[in-house]
């Protein structure tokens, strides 16, 4: 999330930095070390199996038994062993998430028409066959990723949903992941993590057939093998970091503002933070502010240095001008505190998700309280790509349907444009169809 030098050098006279980041650099930069270790691993996986898998597995998670899938009974009674507080907030998430992607997909409609006489075309929403989802549980164990992957998956009509989730330090998954998968719809859940659980997936090495497509967040080796296996399988998108940015004006409270900036740097070390803003007085007041609440955050570790090196406060003239900086961002989580959030809501285009007012926080949606989708796209890419959704797991197909007494017109245009280039057998296949309807 980062302003490019163009931009910067056309609008030098519209912006200022009052916080400008430490590290000059994009925060998702790929690490060549990274992209050689995931591609040595995904190599050794896909030519030995399983053995690969358990090695890695043994190494790299202290896990002998390389992948388990977990017993439909224990995935099902998982939510037993949750604290009523924490079973009852992960219900409530699947509910919206799958209640959310439900009316997306309802949106999602077949149609057919007539558009010559004769000549009928149309649309069918196909979901895909088969989709792996990672469900991390790390540090941070992401419970409401599952809602996000598995849940609006199943809502797309996907028949068959794997998961893998790495072991915690007993060996065992963690439960809180397993029962929001087991809420979300799971098929087979399997206790592996990392590179090797999404190769396993992807090469077919858990019992089934390979997956179409992997979904997903994880961390760097993660994102790495997603993008390496692009093309031997479909992926949601390619994150890096977790991003916020904030447009706020002075009628904005700076506590807020700077708790949620802090929200989303707590992701990690690299993760950007932005407010952009029309009030130099609430810009400085949210930097005071940020200082002051790290100094209460148990992950102030994480926090900031996210801040010092990726947070950035930029000061413009007018909500125009904060348009343009914020499209050119193009943040991964955007939010809206001002006196004319609707006048932004119309006049903003470039964002993975948008969180309107004084009230809303990007929070809400990372934990699956608001339904919409938490998987969005990172470092610019919401300039050209929307977040995951039910319309990616479905396969908009075409079709076309033509008549005898359609043929004619179209025949005899395929025959030209076909002669003009030279492609005699197209030309002969709309010859062959224009002698039978002469016969």
């Amino acid at each position: 999330m980062k302003l490019s030098p163009r931009f910067t050098s056309a609008y030098a006279d519209r912006f200022t930095l009052i916080k400008a980041p430490e590290v000059d650099a994009p925060p998702a930069q790929r690490d060549p070390e990274v992209i050689e270790t995931v591609s040595r691993m995904l190599s050794d996986i896909e030519r030995h199996g399983m053995d690969a898998v358990r090695r890695y597995a043994s190494t790299l998670d202290n896990q002998s038994d390389g992948a388990v899938e977990l017993a439909a009974a224990d995935v099902a009674t998982s939510g037993d062993r949750l604290p009523k507080e924490l079973r009852e907030a992960i219900e409530l998430g699947a509910e919206r998430t799958q209640r959310f992607a439900g009316l997306q997909r309802a949106h999602l409609t077949d149609f057919e028409e007539e558009i010559a006489p004769g000549l009928v075309v149309g649309q069918r929403y196909v979901p895909v066959g088969a989709v792996g989802a990672y469900l991390p549980a790390g540090r941070f164990p992401l419970t409401a990723s599952a809602f996000m992957t598995v849940g609006v998956a199943k809502a797309a009509g996907v028949p068959t949903v794997l998961g893998c989730t790495p072991p915690q330090p007993d060996g065992r998954a963690n439960d809180a992941v397993t029962y929001a998968a087991h809420l979300s719809g799971i098929d087979h859940l399997y206790v592996v993590g990392g590179v090797q659980a999404l190769a396993a997936m992807a090469f077919g090495l858990l019992g089934r057939p390979p997956v179409d497509m992997i979904v997903g967040a994880g961390n760097a080796y993660v994102a790495e093998a997603k993008r390496q296996l692009f093309g031997t399988v479909a992926i949601d998108l390619l994150a890096g970091p977790s991003e916020v940015a904030v447009i706020a004006d002075e009628t904005a409270d700076a506590e807020a503002v700077a708790a949620d900036l802090l929200g989303q740097a707590e992701h990690g070390p690299t993760s950007p933070a932005a407010l952009v803003t029309t009030s130099e007085r609430l810009g400085r007041d949210v930097v005071a502010a940020v200082e002051r609440q790290l100094l209460t955050l148990s992950t102030r570790d994480i926090c900031g240095p996210a801040w010092r090196d990726f947070g950035s406060v930029i000061l413009v003239g007018n909500r125009e001008d904060a348009v343009a900086v914020m499209d050119e961002l193009a943040p991964e989580h955007l939010e809206v505190q001002t006196s004319e959030d609707e006048w932004y809501h119309d006049a903003l285009r470039n964002y993975g998700s948008l969180f309107l007012g004084h009230w809303s926080t990007v929070a809400y949606s990372d934990k699956g309280m608001a339904g919409t989708n938490h998987t969005l796209p990172t470092a610019g890419g919401a300039k050209h790509s929307a977040g995951l959704s039910v319309s990616r797991y479905l396969k908009p197909l075409t079709f076309q349907r033509v008549s005898r007494e359609a043929t004619p017109l179209l025949a005899e245009a395929v025959e030209v444009i076909s002669a003009s280039e030279r492609m005699s057998a197209h030309q002969a296949t709309a010859t062959l169809r224009l002698n039978s309807y002469a016969d």
